[in-house]
């Protein structure tokens, strides 16, 4: 019955996955594109890539109307994600490798030589013939990478890069991409969940909810925005930790005679008056959250959407 009622009258629901989006990055820049699952950092990534045509707005990178798909821009950049594959999955990748070569038009002496520095940098040199449904995930994302820069794009879009990789592979890929994008001087867009990444690669970021721009400035500047507590730690003179601690804040952790309070940044003063004043203590420290803590819980609140109006 749905179904015949369908033919007849349907029901239509417009989501704006992106809207009044507006920011500008200078070439050379590697910036950190934020949000959380929905809030339209994909989206945002295919417009700029030219597979997705937007219904109102423009944008141009290197000059060019991405959505045109022009030949001399798609020369000019990659789009790399966690969770989809360039490579041919049955074949080495050196054969796609050359393939990509046919494709860009790479000089054959160019190309031998991007060959070996990229499989020397990330250390998959004797990887190359072996075909890619055998490699492990962070070996393929390794490869992926030299795909999308074999052409030496100028642009590079970075969409969850490490996703579901182990930290050994987060760290190469990571060293990698600090070490090629300080060389080439390369633009990066990079969007992670993993705020290692972020904090590693990117001095700035630009932080999206539901479609809109709630922050672009420096990465640091996340913390001081939108973070309400700070972290006191605290080493007592026994070997104890004195009961009713609690009632200054969240116990982020204990280790006898340490812990750590979660306090609210106004009170911060006024707590450590009182404890120190009650209690002995041979060392003291006042420090932020973590980022990726600040991060989560701006996205799990309405935070987000009182930033944006």
């Amino acid at each position: 019955m749905a179904s015949v009622r369908g033919l007849f009258h349907r029901e239509h629901t417009i989501v704006s996955a992106v809207r009044n989006v507006s920011f500008s990055i200078d070439e050379g820049e590697m910036v950190a594109f934020l949000g959380p699952n929905g809030a339209g950092k994909t989206t945002t990534l295919k417009l700029l890539s030219g597979l997705v045509v937007p219904s109102s707005g423009t944008a141009t990178v290197l000059g060019h109307v991405p959505w045109k798909r022009e030949d001399a821009y798609r020369r000019r950049f990659s789009l790399v994600t966690g969770q989809k594959e360039q490579l041919w999955w049955d074949l080495p990748a050196q054969e796609s490798f050359r393939l990509h070569k046919e494709i860009y038009r790479i000089p054959a002496e160019d190309y031998t030589r991007r060959i070996d520095e990229l499989t020397d940098l990330l250390e998959v040199r004797r990887l190359m013939a072996q075909p890619v449904r055998e490699l492990s995930l962070g070996e393929r994302m390794r490869m992926e990478l030299i795909a999308a820069l074999l052409h030496r794009p100028d642009v590079l879009f970075l969409d969850e890069p490490t996703i579901g990789l182990d930290v050994v592979s987060q760290r190469r890929v990571q060293e990698f991409l600090r070490h090629y994008q300080r060389e080439q001087r390369i633009t990066v867009i990079l969007t992670s969940h993993y705020m290692k990444d972020v904090e590693a690669l990117c001095e700035r970021a630009i932080v999206i909810n539901k479609g809109t721009v709630i922050h672009d400035g420096p990465l640091a500047a996340i913390i001081d925005r939108f973070s309400r507590h700070k972290i006191i730690e605290l080493q007592f003179s026994d070997n104890g930790c004195p009961e009713g601690l609690e009632r200054f804040g969240r116990i982020v952790e204990t280790r006898p005679p340490r812990v750590r309070i979660q306090v609210e940044k106004q009170r911060v003063s006024e707590c450590l008056a009182t404890i120190l004043s009650q209690h002995s203590v041979d060392d003291i420290s006042v420090v932020e959250r973590p980022l990726e803590d600040v991060i989560a819980e701006l996205f799990s609140t309405d935070d987000a959407s009182r930033a944006a109006t």
